[in-house]
């Protein structure tokens, strides 16, 4: 018999937190959370997502062992200002057993039924910020930090519950070797000559600091026409700075300012913590932080983590800018592949962006859609 419960204290959202420990145990391609780290993100009183949205948690349960768990999530601006009567779920992960999905899925479907939602979508998070869709396809390459891995019976499970396709993104990537350093070099200087900008680099964290508030108002310009965007809050900024910054080489932060120094346009790109996390086995004491510390400094793959450019410089070629400038850092650290993370199949400007690159789709993944 398969029971469901709901958690609320902090040694039941320890063992939520630590359940795909054991369902991806031996798993070459699954990468751990930092425990702690996941716990907060789900602590109400230290993440300020909460601000804006509900959240509730559940474990599934069958012959007193854990099976399967969920997070059944409304974000009130969503719902309340855009006027997009979603449920959302997330974290979802279970046993290859279909009953232990529907009864996780049914209890999300209950909580959007008794708050008058229209319909679910998942898996995804809180918000842009978060990790989202199911893994359909690419179930043979590891995984990122910023993105879930799951069995190849997630889509299956969804699929037989009568969810279909809501929105599609595409996991690309491409070797370094591919880039045109002279071609970027030139157009770059033609560029910023034509458009009055220049490129920002860094050594220092705390030098980036400064400029995090305004990367988030250009993120938010580029990406606010998407149909999955719900705006982030200062303290969720905040938050950001907190929880990402300090994991990133401050060597892979680009901006671009124009002529009274106001950024116009960024990118953030992460060293990759992948094998990183899967040797520190969810805990940074006291060998993990080591390894991710070894990775911030030494890894040879990297993820395009974000992207963005201010609307009224977008198709002008500012990201030739970027792409110089990254191209010199990526030569002096022998950077071999680059990684992008999961992007919009409809969002063609940032398809657009990579062309040149000759990259490979080496993963796809998948939000799904069930109307209440």
């Amino acid at each position: 018999m398969i029971t469901i419960k709901e958690i609320f204290s902090k040694k039941e959202l320890k063992q939520f937190v630590t359940f795909p420990f054991s369902l991806y145990k031996n798993n070459n391609y699954w990468v751990p959370p930092i425990i702690k780290d996941e716990m907060g993100v789900f602590d109400k009183d230290t993440n300020p997502v909460f601000e804006h949205a509900n959240a509730r948690f559940f474990l599934a349960y069958k012959n007193n062992k854990i099976v399967g768990r969920v997070v059944a999530i409304i974000n009130s601006y969503e719902v309340n200002q855009q006027q997009i009567k979603k449920m959302r779920f997330g974290w979802l992960d279970m046993i290859d057993d279909i009953e232990v999905t529907r009864i996780l899925l049914e209890k999300v479907k209950e909580i959007g039924y008794q708050n008058k939602l229209e319909y679910i979508e998942g898996p995804i998070g809180f918000n842009n910020l978060d990790k989202t869709g199911v893994l359909i396809d690419g179930f043979d390459h590891i995984g990122t930090m910023i993105t879930w891995y799951n069995h190849p019976y997630y889509k299956e499970h969804l699929e037989k519950l009568g969810y279909r396709k809501e929105k599609e993104y595409l996991e690309n990537k491409f070797e370094f070797k591919n880039v045109n350093a002279p071609y970027y070099q030139r157009v770059s200087k033609i560029i910023q000559k034509r458009l009055d900008v220049k490129p920002l680099n860094f050594t220092k964290t705390k030098d980036i600091l400064p400029y995090v508030d305004e990367m988030f108002e250009v993120f938010s310009e580029t990406y606010s026409k998407l149909s999955s965007y719900v705006p982030i809050s200062d303290a969720q900024i905040a938050f950001f700075k907190k929880k990402y910054i300090g994991f990133i080489n401050p060597e892979y932060i680009k901006f671009v300012v124009d002529n009274n120094h106001k950024l116009i346009a960024f990118a953030i790109v992460m060293p990759s913590f992948s094998e990183a996390l899967q040797k520190a086995k969810g805990k940074l004491f006291p060998f993990g932080i080591f390894h991710l510390l070894n990775a911030r400094k030494h890894a040879k793959d990297v993820t395009f983590y974000l992207i963005g450019v201010h609307p009224e410089y977008q198709n002008k070629g500012v990201t030739a800018v970027i792409f110089d400038e990254f191209t010199k850092t990526f030569s002096e650290k022998g950077i071999v592949n680059c990684i992008r993370t999961p992007e919009l199949e409809e969002n063609e400007a940032i398809n657009k962006i990579w062309k040149s690159f000759k990259p490979v789709t080496h993963k796809r993944r998948r939000t799904y859609r069930l109307d209440i």
